[in-house]
This record gives C-alpha cells, structure tokens and sequence, in this order.
C-alpha cells in the first residue's frame, strides 16, 4: 500500500472517531424537528371583538389539552401591503415534531374547537400552512 492510501485511511479513520456516532446517523435516527402550523381565519364583517376572543380563547386552550404543542401565538394582520384577502386572524401553533402535528389533526379537542368554530356564527374561511423551520447558524 502506498504512503498515500495509508495517509488517507489515517485521516478518514480520524475523522470519524472526531465526529463520534453523528457520522454514521441515518435520517431515521435524526432528531425531530419543530414544526410550525400558521393558521389564519377570515370573520364576517360584523364580527365583534368579544366574539372573536371567545373563538382565540378556545383555540388557544389546545395548548394545554393536546399534547405535543410547544406554542401558541396570536396575532391580527397589521400589514400595510393590503394583501391579506380578508383573512385577518393569526394563529401560530408549534409541536414538537410531524408527529405531534399529526396526533393533533384528528385529536377529539381538535374536532370539538372545529364545531366551536363553526358555530360561532363569525366565522367565514381559513387556509392553513405547515413547515418545519431552517435552522441558521
């Protein structure tokens, strides 16, 4: 064997006692990542401010009743852009992990805050969307 060969046997058998068991992780053993559910709600005009409370209010008790939801945020559109096509209600609800965000979707306390939602009487629209955040360095 050559110098070289030898070289590079050194150094790649030193590169992965350095990186320990990371450097032979496979993507099932990955840690899990947050992810982020941003859920925004369009009311009907003639909602009131206590209506709409009593909507946030219930969907902000899944926090403590479903588990894996690490977060729960809520915020009203203040964009100067004009872009928000009358969706005006933020929610941002972060789980642990896929998983939890799947435990979460048929979850009973998700389906009773879907009927709360619905009889309100104000509500008019959501679009809802998902991702796992980019971790910067």
């Amino acid at each position: 064997m050559s110098r070289f060969v030898l070289a590079a046997l050194s150094f790649a058998v030193l590169l992965a006692a350095a990186s320990g068991p990371l450097a032979m992780r496979t993507d099932a053993q990955a840690p899990s990542r947050a992810v982020r559910h941003v859920v925004v709600f369009k009311y009907k005009p003639e909602a009131t401010p206590a209506q709409i409370q009593q909507v946030t209010d219930a969907f902000r008790a899944l926090a403590s009743s479903i588990p894996g939801i690490t977060g729960f945020e809520d915020g009203v559109n203040d964009s100067p852009e004009g872009k928000n096509l009358g969706f005006t209600h933020v929610y941002l609800l972060t789980f642990k992990d896929a998983a939890a965000r799947d435990a979460y979707l048929p979850h009973p306390e998700h389906k009773k805050f879907g009927q709360v939602l619905r009889g309100s009487g104000i509500f008019v629209d959501a679009f809802v969307v998902d991702y796992a955040p980019h971790q910067t360095k």
